[in-house]
């Protein structure tokens, strides 16, 4: 009997087919763009807006998902992005695939609760077969960094972009990082830039802000620049009490302006100090100010005869970055100024594009924040680019934390299936609940399988050739997706991450053993939730 005589009601058989279907049908919607030769799809919001994209993450986000198993999934598979930044495609495919495989049992009288035990056991030996196979790096493995990276943006931008990116997310994570510190991708800021094509896309040694000085005399390039950081008002500011000034004669109201004024004077003349002392005459080195606060036109005359380059209203995430980038410290008052409160950068120059400016500070000497510079022709190449940079960079982390890889390719899933069926039979699972664990293993198959679709060739041709190789080589195959023949990842420097894997068999049976169990689906009309039933 349900709790509410209007809710809707599934039980047992209905309810299990209810969330297989839903389950089954968000896979379908993913399946064609799982790896690099997976298909795009082109989203469209109610404003006409177009995002074209194959990232597993953004679709899940973006899709406006209705049935409530589908949503289930769609969140679990977004939350596995947040957590490892990669996976999201193969999770929706194999937790479709893992109720796909249990089906077939079930429909020939086997209960779900003997199913969910052999999805268990299967998923312990997953995670012993994945230590088993991941490979250790040794010390600073450069090329191995290259390498997941490379595998990570195939997936998600064309292969000339990603082999572009792959150095440049590459050498962002190695700049930021510190010796014992957890890394900090936050200080790798991504700057967009609507200019040329995405093969222009850089990484700055230092940070790239998105406006420009704002005094027509100020220098627009200088080299050598010993740099301010500061939070200090250079303007004149309103009492934050409500006051009032009396006067008895224009010369008093004059004293009065002139004192105020000669307060923010004084405050730029102790910067000016500060850069005759640093920069003296015939040694070409020049000063720049960056200011959190705002500066007055006034000062900014000030500081454009002594040819100070100054910004005004710097973003505060900025600002941490700035003094990780070109050192010194951030100083919130002009008073006892030092030179070891400044920075260094070899060059400090305007870009101008269209009506936007942007200032490029480069050549730190040893910057522990940098800037990714994305360009593209339009809104949707360069979303398209930030989402894949992203996780390009979410990969190297994920590489350094692990200190390990698995080969990719489809060769771990391959793998787990060979492993788990040897497994069931040798005889290490009693009862029914090998049924579960064959299940499991034929589910894991589903990624090779899609890769080698996607590609455009046959899924059973290439099953047969991995497992013809893989009895002859005793070596993780996987799938050529150039050829459709067998590959051997490690050789071709085709790698996922550990820490991606390990998330993906822990969630795919978690909610796939939930969803078999569910044996009953409540849900509730709007008609019930009115108080006079009506």
């Amino acid at each position: 009997m349900a709790a509410n005589p209007r809710a809707e009601v599934a039980r047992a058989s209905e309810a299990l087919a209810i969330n297989i279907s839903a389950a089954m049908g968000v896979q379908d919607y993913l399946k064609s763009n799982l790896g690099p030769k997976g298909s795009m799809k082109m989203l469209v919001s109610g404003a006409g807006d177009i995002k074209i994209t194959k990232d597993g993450n953004v679709l899940m986000h973006e899709s406006q998902i209705k049935h409530p198993t589908a949503a289930l999934i769609a969140r679990a598979a977004t939350a596995q992005d947040d957590v490892t930044g990669d996976g999201t495609t193969s999770i929706v495919l194999l937790i479709g695939e893992l109720l796909k495989q249990a089906q077939v049992y079930m429909t020939e009288g086997l209960h779900p609760r003997l199913i969910t035990e052999g999805f268990n056991a299967a998923r312990e030996k997953a995670l012993e077969l994945l230590d088993q196979m991941s490979v250790k790096l040794t010390g600073d493995d450069r090329e191995k960094l290259l390498e997941i990276a490379r595998t990570s943006l195939r997936t998600k931008v064309h292969s000339k972009t990603a082999d572009l990116l792959t150095s440049i997310v590459t050498e962002a994570v190695l700049a930021v990082r510190r010796d014992n510190e957890q890394i900090d991708l936050h200080m790798v800021e991504i700057m967009e830039m609507v200019h040329r094509s995405e093969m222009d896309t850089t990484l700055v040694r230092g940070l790239v802000l998105d406006h420009g000085a704002r005094h027509p005399d100020m220098p627009k390039r200088v080299t050598n620049a010993s740099i301010l950081t500061c939070n200090v008002s250079l303007e004149y500011e309103k009492t934050e009490v409500n006051s009032g000034f009396f006067y008895k004669s224009p010369e008093e109201r004059e004293k009065m302006v002139m004192a105020e004024r000669q307060f923010i004077i004084d405050r730029v003349e102790k910067i000016i100090a500060l850069k005759k002392a640093v920069c003296k005459a015939g040694e070409n080195k020049n000063f720049v100010v960056i200011n959190q606060k705002g500066i007055d036109p006034l000062s900014l005359d000030m500081l454009a005869k002594e040819g100070i380059m100054a910004l005004r209203r710097a973003k505060r995430r900025n600002m941490e970055r700035l003094t990780l980038a070109c050192g010194g410290i951030a100083v919130n008052s002009v008073d006892d100024l030092k030179e070891d409160a400044l920075g260094f950068a070899g060059s400090v120059y305007e870009h101008v594009l269209g009506e936007d400016k942007y200032t490029f500070i480069e050549d730190c000497k040893n910057p522990q924040s940098v800037t990714i510079l994305i360009r593209g022709p339009n809104k949707h190449t360069i979303t398209q680019v930030k989402d894949g940079v992203r996780d390009g960079l979410r990969a190297v982390l994920n590489t350094l934390e692990d200190g390990a890889l698995v080969p990719g390719a489809g060769a771990f899933e391959f793998a787990l299936r060979e492993h788990l069926l040897k497994f069931v039979n040798e005889g290490h699972v009693k009862g029914k609940a090998r049924f579960g664990v064959q299940a499991y293993a034929e589910a894991f198959l589903i990624i090779p399988k899609t890769l080698a679709q996607n590609a455009g060739f046959d899924g059973q041709d290439v099953m047969v050739k991995l497992q013809e190789e893989s009895r002859q080589s005793h070596r993780a195959v996987g799938v050529d997706c150039d050829t459709g023949n067998v590959s051997f990842p490690e050789e071709l420097g085709i790698w996922d991450n550990v820490r991606v894997k390990k998330q993906q068999i822990n969630t795919c049976t978690l909610i796939a053993t939930n969803l078999l169990l569910v044996d009953e689906i409540m849900r509730a009309g709007l008609s019930s939730l009115k108080a006079d039933g009506s």
